[in-house]
């Protein structure tokens, strides 16, 4: 990216011709189509495509042509990790089915059930990503209508509840096609909602990384996501000082030279984001992630709470993306940090970037503006 210390690209290119093309397509064809469905049939509709994609000999190749031709590698390292590009794929897209119970779930792998669509053609598509959040035990996820979509502020909400495999599960999928993982990916573990116990919230943590490591998987990080607003049972409690501390101590201890990350919610306030990057720095986190979806009551029903997310976040993720940055330089950290909030554009990139961010995440946007928006972001970027 030109911020990063690229050169800055011809406004004219084979690839510049190929962006304009796909851009227009996707804006006249594609999302008025996607747009006529509810957001969770659509959601689905692209889970089902992706568990297609992941079957199919050629897909893989075609796909991994696909994002040659639409973007150029800019080599970057941040928080201990040499990325492709400083643009990801946020957690919360390739993550798996929810299951009722383990056994279950564990049953689905063995008999040869794709329980994580896209593991194999997203990253190929869009280079490096987080996959999960993955719990310690499987969760079918909260039911009624949980997704919104907000196409006058580029925005999305959710209530999807941490539906996942579960990371036992998850790890044993996973370490089975070892050989097709991409190069670069992380795993994303969450604390375990509703789990009141420092002790076996800590326990938990630790069998869920474990489950990975003892498949042989060595993501090139992992990413501990404190913060989740998207379940009934949120838990909060565990972005203070003393469980951010045991459990970062207890993650890194275990995970030698893998680097760790951290995921935050935007809704705390200044004090608490000093200390806990200061817990992070004592513990060795690599990266804080700022930052999760922000609760806000669900469209239609102040009932519920759904995690806002794109362009109705935006300005929460910068806010707490500076307030880190500049406790960051004020301390001399060492901890990186990850933009995540509305990030769909090359001025979007910029705005993170500017406001101390070494790298981005995104996942609304691919709503927006369609699998190929880190292609969009990197060559917006560019001029």
């Amino acid at each position: 990216m030109r911020k990063a210390g690229t050169q800055r690209q011809s406004s004219f290119s084979p690839r510049a011709a190929w962006l304009a093309v796909y851009r227009l397509a996707y804006q006249r064809l594609l999302r008025p189509i996607l747009f006529r469905s509810a957001p969770e049939q659509a959601h689905e509709r692209m889970i089902r495509l992706l568990a297609l994609l992941d079957r199919l000999p050629l897909a893989p190749s075609l796909l991994s042509a696909l994002r040659h031709l639409s973007a150029a590698d800019h080599p970057v390292t941040v928080a201990g990790v040499s990325l492709p590009a400083p643009i990801l794929l946020a957690a919360g897209f390739v993550k798996g089915q929810g299951f009722a119970s383990e056994a279950e779930a564990l049953a689905a792998v063995a008999s040869g059930v794709n329980i994580i669509p896209g593991w194999k053609s997203m990253p190929r598509l869009v280079g490096a990503l987080e996959m999960g959040s993955f719990t310690r035990w499987p969760r079918l996820g909260n039911t009624g209508r949980v997704m919104w979509r907000d196409p006058a502020t580029r925005s999305s909400q959710n209530r999807i509840g941490l539906k996942n495999p579960g990371a036992r599960a998850a790890a044993r999928f996973l370490g089975q096609r070892r050989r097709d993982l991409p190069p670069v990916f992380g795993i994303n573990i969450a604390v375990s909602p509703g789990v009141d116990d420092v002790e076996q919230e800590r326990r938990e943590v630790l069998e869920a990384v474990r489950f990975f490591l003892d498949e042989g998987l060595r993501p090139a990080w992992f990413t501990l996501n404190i913060s989740c607003p998207n379940t009934e049972d949120d838990p909060g409690a565990h972005q203070t000082e003393s469980r951010a501390r045991l459990l970062c101590s207890a993650v890194t201890a275990i995970l030698g030279q893998i680097p760790l990350w951290v995921k935050l919610s935007p809704n705390l306030d200044v004090e608490q984001y000093c200390r806990l990057l200061a817990v992070f720095q004592e513990t060795g986190v690599r990266a804080v992630i700022a930052t999760n979806t922000l609760p806000a009551p669900a469209p239609g029903d102040s009932g519920l709470t759904a995690g806002l997310a794109g362009g109705g976040l935006r300005g929460d993720a910068l806010r707490v993306v500076r307030c880190l940055a500049e406790e960051k330089q004020r301390q001399r950290y060492d901890v990186e940090i990850i933009g995540c909030g509305g990030v769909e554009s090359g001025e979007t990139f910029h705005d993170m970037i500017d406001a101390g961010a070494q790298a981005v995440q995104y996942w609304t946007g691919l709503i927006y503006r369609g699998p190929l928006l880190a292609a969009l972001i990197q060559q917006e970027a560019e001029h």
